[in-house]
């Protein structure tokens, strides 16, 4: 409410002087303030310290799989230049595989997740790079200094940029005589309160395995091998005399078991341990005998801590005569294949978990694919503020009702195919969270199988004041939301489009999600209509040729302005007023886009409505389009129904209500002007109701033979050249 007190302070009576704008902008930032803490959680391209690759943020964003990687092995794993080709080889196997690659590191004060070539470059040839753990990384992002990351401070990055699966060599451990020297690895210690899959080859022979494995048990790390053996592997050999206490013989048994972890909650890892290639294995036992003269050397010198391992590496590799770098890149090579894999069906199974049962859909996924309509579109909470008085003043409490209800221009028109005896297929995101809660018990009436309630985001909120004539003065809205309605989640959901009869695309879907819809309607013959949602939302389909494949559209006059605009076309600077010019203008602006649209309905508010198409016995033909129109194109203007002030009680889903319904007739197989009118009906009951979507509305309340009380005016017919 006091938020509400400050939008209702700030506009009503705006724009009569600048200060009112001042405390415009400070409701705005009451809304924003909100998001503070998701922000928080994030690691965005604005924070001085992190920076995630544009290529890693539109993966996550679009929930394709990313596997993240680790610095350390270029910085201090292998020498120049070995350590940079192997980077750039590891990524490449990486995209390969189907994923986006994410290598961490510390450039300049900074931890980068996911690196460019050039910042590789940069790395692999610092001869100041410094091996950056957990401890580590306070210092080296204080003294602005670079480094690589170890396996804990990759998991610490990997898992607040949102990766899940990581893949590296191998992870430290306890160290032999660790129980008297207490040298155990921060690796360890990470795997058990950072929830991360780890995939690696395993532990390396110069550490102590069993009391490894152990110390993983005690930090509650699930532990499994993957392959056809359940034996735990030691880096360059395939195995060890310990065994994993689980095992995964596949990426879909892999991805179950973290994505089971991943589900549950849990702080702690999961460590996924591979098995070098067979073919490098030959070499292991003379790489083990190797490694036991190079540990013996590096204790004669009292080289320990964080600078044994990679003396003994380098030593080995001197002993061996480079087999060793050799089935170190294989297995690195081995672990990013694998890891890949992994994370691709991860990311596909998470999709249906936390989209389903962790992000707790409400009800099941739908797989009636006899639904024949399916809509994709927005889910808001609105708050409506009314003024009670003809003059509302600044500066003091007015007079009015501020009410809740429940929108969004997609859960709209489902909701009004709802009432009207249809079923459709709703397809949204929601936040995980109270307005979610409300919004989902609310709609019980419709089949809401398929909207994701996503942690760490907001429900839409959208806040309007209206004045005393029912017009909108301000709209404010927290929409983020609605670009988590991505293609790929849209993309489940392709059996049922491609079998629908109708598909509605409201215009707060991202624009590679309508594109992907328009290019299944194409391939299928569907019917798509497109329901714009404001002014700049209008040309979303006009970026492309995705526009050709729709086949019915509902904007306002400037909305069709501005796809005409997107197009090229010239339109007019100033819109008319009168009524004969506002026809004139729309059916002007309406002619190019039937070139390929079958119906444009065009809402003019109060002076009613405009239905342009082909032209079949004196009237439009609305019907569903099955075959490339031939006849003259013409329009049929339906005058508004009358709405007395007092009874406007909300505007926000008049024009929705006017589509569904008209959806609805077209579906029924009604006349057009039996469908408009059922429109023009739908619309009024809205207007006169605090939600957008009247509850009383059901097919006998929008019947126009039954509605004997209304007088109908005939509409008047235009000719489109």
């Amino acid at each position: 409410m006091r938020l509400f007190r400050w939008i209702l302070h700030a506009v009503w009576g705006f724009p009569e002087n600048l200060n009112r704008m001042r405390m415009l902008v400070r409701a705005c930032a009451l809304i924003l303030k909100r998001r503070i803490a998701t922000y928080q959680r994030k690691w965005c391209k604005n924070d001085i310290l992190f920076r995630v690759h544009p290529s890693v943020s539109q993966a996550l964003a679009e929930n394709k799989p990313v596997v993240a990687l680790e610095s350390t092995i270029i910085t201090h794993g292998m020498p120049y230049p070995h350590n940079l080709s192997t980077a750039k080889e590891v990524e490449a196997v990486v995209r390969a595989e189907g994923a986006t690659p994410a290598t961490v590191g510390v450039i300049e004060g900074e931890v980068h997740v996911g690196l460019s070539s050039e910042e590789l470059d940069h790395l692999a040839c610092c001869k100041s790079s410094l091996k950056v753990s957990r401890r580590d990384l306070p210092y080296v992002i204080s003294k602005a200094l670079s480094g690589g990351t170890t396996v804990s401070a990759t998991m610490i990055a990997a898992h607040k940029a949102g990766i899940p699966v990581f893949v590296t060599g191998g992870i430290g451990g306890v160290h032999r005589n660790g129980d008297n020297s207490l040298d155990i690895s921060a690796d360890l210690t990470e795997l058990g309160r950072t929830p991360i899959a780890v995939v690696c080859a395993g532990v390396k022979s110069i550490l102590d395995i069993g009391r490894t494995l152990e110390f993983l048990e005690t930090l509650g790390v699930c532990v499994a091998t993957y392959g056809t053996s359940n034996n735990f592997p030691a880096f360059f050999s395939r195995q060890s005399s310990f065994t994993s206490p689980y095992q995964v013989v596949n990426p879909e048994e892999a991805a179950g078991l973290i994505a089971s972890i991943l589900s549950l909650g849990l702080r702690s890892g999961v460590l996924i341990a591979v098995p070098v290639p067979e073919e490098h294995a030959a070499a292991g036992q003379q790489i083990e005998e190797a490694i036991r003269a190079a540990v013996t050397e590096a204790s004669a010198k009292s080289i320990t801590g964080k600078d044994a391992t990679p003396f003994i590496l380098q030593k080995v590799n001197v002993l061996t005569k480079g087999k060793s770098l050799q089935a170190n890149i294989a297995l690195i090579h081995n672990n990013a294949r694998v890891g890949s894999q992994i994370a691709c069906k991860l990311s596909k199974q998470m999709t249906e978990r936390k989209l389903r049962s962790k992000t707790h859909y409400h009800g099941k996924l739908s797989s009636n694919s006899e639904s024949n309509i399916v809509v994709i579109g927005g889910i808001n909470v609105d708050f409506i503020a009314k003024g009670k008085m003809k003059t509302l003043h600044f500066g003091q409490t007015n007079p009015g009702s501020v009410c809740q209800s429940f929108g969004g221009v997609g859960r709209n028109i489902a909701d009004c195919l709802s009432r009207l005896g249809h079923r459709p297929l709703f397809v949204s995101a929601t936040g995980a969270d109270s307005h979610s809660d409300a919004v989902l018990n609310y709609c019980k009436h419709m089949d809401t199988s398929s909207v994701a309630r996503l942690e760490e985001q907001n429900t839409a909120t959208y806040c309007v004041v209206i004045n005393e004539s029912g017009e909108m003065s301000l709209g404010l809205g927290d929409m983020d939301i609605h670009q988590q309605i991505t293609e790929h989640y849209v993309s489940q959901f392709e059996k049922q489009l491609s079998s629908a009869t109708l598909v509605c695309l409201d215009g707060n879907v991202p624009v590679s999600t309508i594109d992907y819809v328009c290019s299944v309607a194409k391939q299928h013959n569907i019917n798509v209509w497109y329901e714009p949602t404001d002014l700049d939302k209008a040309c979303k389909p006009f970026l492309s040729d995705a526009w050709k494949s729709l086949s019915y559209s509902s904007p306002n006059l400037a909305e069709l302005c501005s796809m005409n605009k997107t197009l090229g076309i010239p339109t007019p600077e100033v819109l008319p007023s009168s009524l004969e010019e506002v026809l004139h203008v729309a059916v002007t602006l309406s002619r190019p886009l039937l070139e390929h649209i079958h119906c444009l309905v065009v809402t003019l508010g109060a002076k009613g409505v405009l239905v342009c198409g082909e032209h079949v016995a004196g009237s439009v033909n609305l019907q569903l389009r099955k075959q490339k129109r031939r006849g003259q194109l013409c329009a049929l203007h339906y005058p508004a129904l009358n709405v007395t002030t007092e009874e406007i009680m909300n505007v926000s889903g008049a024009g929705d209500s006017l589509a569904g319904a008209l959806m609805a007739g077209i579906l029924q197989g009604r006349d057009t002007h039996s469908c408009v009118r059922m429109g023009l009906l739908a619309a009024r009951l809205s207007l006169a109701s605090p939600h957008p979507i009247a509850p009383t509305l059901t097919l006998d309340s929008v019947d126009p033979i039954k509605v004997q009380t209304q007088n109908w005016c005939k509409p008047t017919f235009l000719w489109i050249g």
